[in-house]
This record gives structure tokens, C-alpha cells and sequence, in this order.
């Protein structure tokens, strides 16, 4: 299954998802803000995507950064489940 065709089909084929859905969608736990933080500092590894370079700009997610992001986190779950369950 490919996870960047989901993403435009729940996204309506924007490029960059603004932040406060992919918090919405993905973060629930945390605000807009925090995931910028928490992305500088390097605790999530997805790229945020500012539109201009001033720090007032509206910041949001690359469709296929998300993508790749969620990707990595389910073959991350799978290898935890693998292991958990003495495969491989």
C-alpha cells in the first residue's frame, strides 16, 4: 500500500499539510508549537516546511516527508512486534 496516495486522498492533494492537522491526525498529544520544537530539537524526525522565512510563516508537513515518516514508524512497530513474538 502506498502511504503517500493515502496521504493525497486524505489531504486532497496538498503538498504541504499545515501543521495544526498533521497535530490533529498524527499529534494529538501535542500542539503545533511543540512539534516544531520538538522536531528542531531533533526528538521527531519529520522535516517541518515553513512557506516563507519569516518566523511568523505558516509552517506545515511535505505530504511525502509525513509519508516516509509514518512509514518508518510502522516498520519500526513491526520489527518490535517480530521481536515480541520470536520472529526473526
Amino acid at each position: 500500500m502506498n502511504t503517500a496516495f493515502l496521504l493525497m486522498a486524505q489531504y486532497n492533494g496538498a503538498a504541504v499539510i499545515p501543521l495544526e492537522m498533521v497535530c490533529r491526525d498524527y499529534f494529538q498529544h501535542i500542539t503545533p508549537r511543540k512539534l516544531v520544537q520538538k522536531a528542531q530539537a531533533g526528538e521527531i524526525d519529520l522535516p517541518i516546511t515553513r512557506i516563507e522565512t519569516s518566523q511568523k510563516a505558516t509552517c506545515g508537513v511535505h505530504l511525502g516527508d509525513l509519508a516516509e515518516w509514518i512509514d518508518r514508524r510502522r516498520e519500526a512497530a513491526r520489527k518490535e512486534c517480530d521481536q515480541l513474538n520470536g520472529r526473526r
